[in-house]
């Protein structure tokens, strides 16, 4: 029986985690929507799987989803949080992943590579734990455009890729691979084949003018195999049920905030008798 609990924690930023809502919250939400057509009645590994949500919405089409991070508190939270019959989370790490060879049908990683650099290793190791048919679905930052054009630096992230650097490691170790790029734009996420992205144009603007913006990918996807890996069609996430979330989490943050100024506090005190002595009377 699948079960959900309502958590609470300081979060470090370093792992996606559903008290904080953003674009990245939909990126993430739709690898897991094109990993879920992969899973079903397989043995799923999701590494890193984190706060525990994707592992979860994987486990309900899956026969069996093991989640595995190496984070001891992330890891018990997602116990705690996330249950399903068919779902585990277990300690580990991506270089040495503790599961027998030839176990698991889908190997799940997204945004994981980036945090170390022990790349070559996880993916010996997902090769090893692979059976000979498996499926490897996992996603990098493109560092030209996540991090060299804005010149960002995330601290959390180790080693970055450029796409043909993912692209030669995913190719290296796999007979077969796709790859397809992701942006999202306002709480809706596309992701494409590079070739289809770059002919998309985005515009921008409001009543009085609008401009068509630069269109960059942030993202690489990869679908990798030793059998043959079809082409995925154009996809788009509709942030439209997150947009909903955080419309309800920012008016309980403004009234839970007014609740707390002296202003409310005093007038609630002198309002609260009358009401009392309303009711005396009824």
């Amino acid at each position: 029986m699948e079960k959900l609990k309502r958590m609470t924690r300081k979060s470090t930023g370093e792992r996606l985690e559903f008290n904080d809502f953003s674009d990245v919250t939909i990126e993430h939400l739709h690898r897991y929507a094109i990993a879920k057509d992969f899973v079903e009645n397989k043995i799923v590994l999701d590494i890193a799987s984190g706060e525990g949500y994707g592992s979860f919405i994987l486990s309900k089409k899956a026969s069996k989803v093991i989640g595995v991070d190496i984070d001891k508190e992330t890891v018990f939270n997602a116990k705690e949080k996330y249950t399903n019959d068919n779902l585990n989370f277990f300690v580990g790490s991506a270089d040495n992943i503790l599961l027998e060879a030839n176990s698991i049908d889908v190997v799940v990683s997204f945004e994981t590579i980036e945090h170390h650099d022990k790349h070559e290793e996880m993916l010996l190791e997902i090769k090893r734990v692979l059976k000979a048919d498996g499926i490897l679905i996992m996603s990098s930052p493109d560092k030209k455009y996540y991090s060299d054009i804005p010149g960002f630096k995330n601290k959390f992230h180790v080693k970055e890729l450029y796409f043909d650097e993912f692209e030669n490691l995913i190719n290296k170790n796999f007979e077969s691979a796709k790859f397809y790029v992701q942006k999202s734009y306002n709480l809706n996420s596309i992701i494409s084949n590079l070739l289809d992205f770059s002919k998309l144009k985005i515009y921008s603007g409001n009543q009085a003018e609008v401009d068509p913006i630069d269109n960059h990918h942030l993202y690489i996807l990869a679908v990798a195999s030793n059998k043959q890996v079809n082409d995925l069609p154009t996809s788009i996430f509709n942030g439209s049920e997150i947009s909903k979330i955080i419309r309800e989490y920012d008016l309980n943050r403004i009234t839970e905030n007014i609740k707390n100024t002296s202003s409310y506090k005093l007038g609630n005190a002198i309002i609260k008798p009358f009401f009392l002595i309303k009711k005396m009377f009824k």
